[in-house]
C-alpha cells in the first residue's frame, strides 16, 4: 500500500503538471485538481479489473483524496513535526524504489521528461504532508487491540460472510548467501585500491563515485550520503567514517558489502556528512557451487538422522532473523509465493526437505536456500481455533476502521472542505 500511495505521489503529481485542470475539492488551504482525480481512479479502475469509470468509482476516489488532505490539515493543527532529514530520507527511498522499477535512473528520467533533482522538488511538499499524516494516524491508532472476546464476538457476527480460508503451507528454510571466491575478492579490493590510488594523486571523487561506485543510492549524487548519526552504518564503516577529518579520505574499509573508499565532508555535533565509493563483493560460480554442496551436506546430515533441520538452520542459515527460530519463516498463502517455489512446495508431503534450490534476494542479489514444509493446512471455514491470529487482525481492522471512520466525521466538522464536481 505504501509503495502504491508513493507511485501516486510521482505520477499524479507530474500529470497533473501537464494537464489543463480545474479544481473538483478543496480542502483548507489545498486543492484537488481534476487531472489528480482522474489519474487516481484510472489506477484504481486498473487494479480492479473494472471496463470502465463510472460517477460512483469516481466520487468514492475524490472522498478518499479528501480524507487525506484532512489528515494532514488536521496534522498541522495538532502541531505534527517531520524533520527535512525524515522527507530527504523517505524521497530517497522513493526515487531508489522507482529507480529498481525501471532498470536505471536514466529510464526513470526519461519516462517523466525530467532529471532526478526536479523530481524529487515535485515531491517533496506532497511527501511531507504524507509523512505527517501517516505520524497523526500511527499516534492514534498505532496501539489498538483487541480482547479475547471482542474477537469472538466479531467472529459470531461475521463468520457467514468471511468466506474460505485458502490453503496455506508453514515453511521453514536454511539459506546460504554464496561467499566470494578468493580470486574474486582480490581482483575487487585491487580495484578499490585503483580508485583510492586515483584519488591520492588528486581525480574528482564524484566523479569516480558516478562512474564506479556499486552503491545505487548514492553514485548518482557523487556517492553523498548525506548528514548521519551512529548506527545506520555497519560497524567497520561508521568506525572508519568518524574517525576521520573534514576531508580527510580513508584507507579501504571491508564490510559485508564490499570495499568502501569514504570522505568525510563535514561534522556537526554527532553527525557526520560523508560520501563513499563501494565496490561490491559478487559472487562468483565456484562460490555458487560451495554453497549448494554445503545445502546438500545439511540436507543429508537432516536425513541420516545426526540433528534436526531447526538445530542447524540455527547454527548456519545466513538468514539471521529466522535462523534464530529455527528457520521459521512463517505461514504463507498460495498467492504469496513465487510461482518457483509454489510449484516446488506442491509436490512435497509435510516434513519433506528439498534440495538447494536459488533464491533471487532482489534485483542484484541472491542465495540458496533448502526448504522444509512443516504443514499443509487445506482450505477451509474460518474456526476461532485454527485461524485465530487472522481473526484476531481482522477485529483489529474492523475495530480500527470503526474508530477512524468516527474520528473523520468530527475532523469534517472542524476544517473546511468542499467537494465541486
Amino acid at each position: 500500500m505504501k509503495k502504491i500511495f508513493l507511485f501516486f505521489l510521482l505520477a499524479s503529481g507530474i500529470y497533473a503538471q501537464q494537464t489543463i485542470d480545474r479544481i473538483v475539492a478543496v480542502v483548507d488551504n489545498d486543492i484537488i485538481l481534476q487531472s489528480e482525480l482522474e489519474f487516481r481512479a484510472n489506477v484504481e479502475a486498473a487494479q480492479r479489473q473494472l471496463p470502465q469509470i463510472d460517477s460512483t468509482l469516481l466520487r468514492n476516489v475524490l472522498i478518499r483524496m479528501v480524507e487525506e488532505k484532512l489528515l494532514y490539515a488536521q496534522a498541522e493543527l495538532d502541531s505534527v513535526v517531520v524533520s527535512d532529514d525524515q522527507v530527504k530520507s523517505q524521497l530517497d527511498y522513493q526515487i531508489n524504489y522507482f529507480i529498481q522499477q525501471y532498470g536505471s535512473q536514466e529510464k526513470l528520467e526519461e519516462a517523466y521528461g525530467m532529471p532526478v533533482e526536479k523530481i524529487k522538488r515535485v515531491l517533496r511538499d506532497d511527501t511531507r504532508k504524507n509523512l505527517m499524516a501517516q505520524m497523526l494516524q500511527q499516534k492514534k491508532f498505532g496501539e489498538i487491540q483487541v480482547s479475547r472476546k471482542e474477537v469472538e464476538d466479531f467472529y459470531e457476527v461475521y463468520k457467514d460472510s468471511l468466506g474460505m480460508v485458502p490453503e496455506k503451507f508453514e515453511l521453514a528454510h536454511i539459506f546460504q548467501n554464496p561467499k566470494t571466491g578468493e580470486q574474486t575478492k582480490k581482483r575487487a579490493y585491487e580495484f578499490a585500491r585503483s580508485l583510492l590510488d586515483s584519488l591520492i594523486q588528486g581525480a574528482d571523487f564524484a566523479y569516480l563515485a558516478r562512474k564506479y561506485s556499486d552503491d545505487p543510492g548514492s553514485a548518482s549524487e557523487g556517492g553523498d550520503l548525506g548528514y548521519v548519526k551512529r548506527g545506520v552504518f555497519y560497524p567497520q564503516f561508521e568506525a572508519a567514517a568518524f574517525s576521520l577529518a573534514p576531508n580527510q579520505i580513508s584507507d579501504i574499509v571491508e564490510t559485508p558489502v564490499g570495499y568502501h573508499i569514504i570522505q568525510l565532508l563535514d561534522r556537526r555535533g554527532e553527525s557526520i556528512h560523508v560520501r563513499h565509493i563501494l565496490v561490491k563483493l559478487k559472487a562468483d560460480d565456484e562460490a555458487d557451487l560451495k554453497a549448494i554442496e554445503f545445502l546438500n551436506e545439511i540436507r543429508d546430515s537432516i536425513l541420516a538422522g545426526h540433528n534436526t533441520f531447526e538445530y542447524y538452520a540455527k547454527k548456519y542459515s545466513d538468514d539471521k532473523e529466522s535462523a534464530k527460530f529455527g528457520g521459521k519463516l512463517g505461514i504463507f498463502e498460495a498467492s504469496q509465493l513465487d510461482k518457483s517455489l509454489l510449484d516446488l512446495i506442491y509436490k512435497m508431503k509435510e516434513g519433506d526437505i528439498s534440495y538447494p534450490k536459488r533464491m533471487e534476494l532482489d534485483p542484484t542479489s541472491y542465495g540458496y536456500h533448502i526448504v522444509k514444509l512443516i504443514r499443509r493446512i487445506p482450505q477451509h471455514k474460518p474456526n476461532l481455533e485454527q485461524d485465530y491470529d487472522e481473526l484476531k487482525r481482522l477485529a483489529e481492522y474492523y475495530k480500527r476502521q470503526k474508530i477512524y471512520n468516527e474520528w473523520m466525521q468530527e475532523i469534517k466538522k472542524r476544517i473546511y472542505w468542499e467537494i465541486r464536481l
